[in-house]
């Protein structure tokens, strides 16, 4: 039996604005998404390709930097390279190889990476707002990225570290940002998602197994159904969320103090 947790209140401003439009306003508020900055190409499918054929770029890649955007790069092997910067703003990317790729920067917004494999990869200051990852696979990436909005349904971040990168915070926090994601029967097994930021994600019928969310952001997060058995709940802001039955709770770490401190904090 579902219950909600009824901890905090919600901020007027969440009944006036949509989470994801809400977070739109922050860095992308200066940026014009519709300028040929974000929006054209500089290449062709076929002159990328033409640079694949090489062996996979180092700092030097001719990649960094490029405008890619609204391009059909589906399909293809990006595999090793370095695409820093790089701007693949709607682009199609269905199916395309990126594993250890270097995607540091780089504009992939409402992208779609439908059953892309982005293994080991390094996405760190990576804006991908709205991008459509179902059944994409991210295990064991490095993932600081801005995923508001996005579509991560069936996907695989298996080992996928999402935590805040408490080293360097002179630009802010920087940490993996999931608001209002949609990671319905996603597998977030053994990842670290420690002060990531979920509020609203959809999380039902997700594998959290020994993830460490400790610190984590899922206030008003459906967690209904999910795989709690051995996650860490350590600090973790629980506001309003939807859990699971009882019994799968017990198979959670420290949630009874999540639960404890969220109920604290509660305005009186």
């Amino acid at each position: 039996m579902l219950f909600r947790l009824a901890l905090a209140l919600v901020p007027v401003t969440a009944l006036l604005l949509d989470p994801v439009e809400a977070v739109s306003q922050g860095m992308l508020s200066n940026v014009d998404l519709n300028g040929p900055e974000m929006s054209t190409s500089e290449m062709t499918r076929a002159e990328v390709e033409a640079l694949l054929k090489t062996p996979p770029h180092d700092a030097a890649s001719p990649f960094q930097g490029k405008r890619l955007s609204h391009l059909d790069l589906s399909g293809l092997d990006f595999s090793g390279n370095n695409l820093r910067l790089v701007k693949l703003n709607r682009s199609s990317l269905k199916g395309a190889r990126l594993d250890r790729a270097i995607l540091n920067q780089a504009w992939l917004i409402d992208a779609d990476l439908t059953q892309a494999s982005l293994t080991r990869a390094s996405l760190l200051g990576t804006q991908m707002q709205r991008a459509r990852l179902g059944g994409a696979d991210l295990s064991d990436s490095r993932i600081t990225a801005d995923l508001s909005g996005a579509s991560l349904v069936g996907a695989k971040l298996a080992g996928a570290d999402l935590s805040a990168d408490m080293r360097n915070q002179s630009m802010g926090m920087m940490r993996g940002v999931l608001r209002s994601a949609d990671l319905t029967n996603a597998d977030l097994s053994g990842a670290n998602l420690a002060r990531a930021d979920l509020e609203f994600a959809k999380l039902r019928n997700a594998n959290l197994a020994n993830c460490n969310l400790s610190h984590a952001d899922l206030s008003g997060a459906d967690l209904s159904d999910a795989n709690l058995a051995g996650a860490d709940f350590t600090g973790t802001d629980l506001a309003s969320s939807l859990l699971p039955s009882p019994a799968a709770l017990e198979k959670a770490r420290n949630l009874d103090k999540a639960l404890h401190l969220n109920q604290a904090q509660r305005p009186r």
